[in-house]
């Protein structure tokens, strides 16, 4: 597993071994401590996910996307977001396996900003996490920025199902 940093290539070996156990950390997790996770990096990290406005045609590709899942239920919103996680093999799943990594983070992050106005049910409530979801989060919170960020990018860029690999 490859990480990109912004960093000097020597920094960059330093901090592999964290984020790479980061994610294996996160991979042990429940789905629901798992989105609970993502909620709470996201709330920690916010703007820094996303230095540049997100593009115009990379909201295009989400948008049909989305507002499917926005259009659903709160119990079908959780469902397909765990089914992200868990690579189930669902139309959701196979579209968002389509999206490249910086159209993957354009919907996670306008997603989560619905969570945050009510207009998408919130995944989690980070105080209800597992003590080794809690654990991590902390750990997490201890990486640099870069990290965080390689971390929650390498997470969202894993999940749904790739159609065209099979």
């Amino acid at each position: 597993m490859m990480f990109i940093t912004n960093q000097l290539p020597t920094a960059t070996l330093e901090l592999k071994p964290a984020v790479n156990q980061a994610f294996n950390d996160f991979q042990r997790l429940s789905v629901e401590d798992q989105l609970g996770l993502l909620w709470g990096m996201y709330q920690n990290l916010g703007c820094s996910l996303a230095p540049t406005p997100a593009g115009a045609a990379r909201l295009f590709l989400t948008q049909g996307l989305l507002h499917r899942i926005k259009q659903m239920p709160a119990t079908e919103q959780l469902a397909a977001m765990q089914d992200l996680l868990q690579e189930t093999d669902s139309p959701i799943s196979r579209q968002y396996g389509l999206f490249t990594l910086k159209t993957k983070l354009a919907f996670w992050t306008q997603l989560f900003d619905w969570m945050s106005t009510g207009e998408v049910s919130p995944v989690a409530i980070v105080s209800s996490l597992s003590s080794s979801a809690t654990t991590l989060l902390r750990t997490i919170a201890l990486l640099d920025l870069n990290e965080q960020i390689s971390l929650f990018n390498e997470i969202i860029d894993q999940m749904g199902v790739a159609p065209l690999a099979a």
